[in-house]
């Protein structure tokens, strides 16, 4: 495991992060929908690009698993 974030460092990974909100949003709201659309429209025309992930069913069993756990350990299964 890595070490531990410094308190410095996350407020830090924080104010980068909220940065990068307020630019999509400035940038959402002057782009048209119809670009928004092309743009994930591409993303979903990119999918053949990545070769299928063989594990991938496996996983989500796993953390569909994990999530099953945690709702049985605070009661809301």
């Amino acid at each position: 495991m890595s070490d531990p974030i410094s308190p410095a460092d996350a407020k830090a990974y924080l104010a980068r992060w909220s940065e990068v909100e307020r630019a999509e949003t400035a940038l959402a709201r002057v782009e048209s929908v119809e670009s928004r659309f092309r743009q994930l429209n591409a993303l979903f025309e990119a999918r053949h690009l990545f070769p299928a992930d063989p594990r991938r069913e496996q996983e989500n069993n796993a953390l569909r698993g994990r999530w099953q756990h945690l709702r049985e350990i605070m009661g809301d299964a």
